[in-house]
């Protein structure tokens, strides 16, 4: 089997989480391996590679999207938002990591990536949702540890955090 070489792969440029970056990306590379281990956006986990977790879920242009689902090179030229930017500028947890942290709705961590960034998505679209909305809106993703009791209340806790914060800011 022949070796790609720099030759055969693509240039790929986005946006991540706000900075500028690029990198090398084979045709077949699945934009989860790319952010991983070619840009080194860790936080973007890889759990099913069949798009049934969604562990891997990202926000591509503001639409939250399964990143072991698509390419690398099909996101040339994206804006693309990873759990590293859902943290404050200083690093610190934002409404939706906090909600999570203070709502214990995490045990291994390994789905909360995904949960994060499809919570963000949704809330921004439905600010004011109720428990059955929530359930509904994180039903795509699967978590094998907290029996989801805690992730919804820390959704609805995140929602009225977002919704004080943005009375604040008006």
């Amino acid at each position: 089997m022949k070796r790609l070489d720099r030759h055969d792969r693509h240039l790929v440029r986005l946006t991540l989480n706000g900075e500028p970056v690029e990198g090398y990306a084979e045709p077949r590379l699945l934009l989860t391996d790319f952010l991983r281990y070619e840009i080194g956006a860790t936080g973007t986990h890889v759990g099913c590679e069949h798009g049934i977790c969604g562990a891997c879920t990202i926000r591509i242009d503001g639409k939250a999207v399964r990143s072991c689902l698509m390419l690398a090179i099909q996101v040339d030229g994206a804006e693309i938002q990873t759990i590293e930017g859902l943290a404050e500028l200083d690093g610190s947890f934002g409404e939706l990591q906090q909600a999570f942290h203070e709502n214990f709705a995490l045990q291994c961590g390994f789905c909360t990536p995904g949960f994060l960034m499809s919570l963000s998505e949704y809330l921004e679209k439905y600010p004011d949702p109720t428990r059955e909305e929530i359930k509904i809106a994180l039903s795509g993703n699967l978590c094998r540890c907290t029996g989801y009791h805690e992730i919804i209340n820390a959704s609805l806790d995140a929602a009225k955090a977002l919704r004080e914060k943005k009375e604040e800011a008006a």
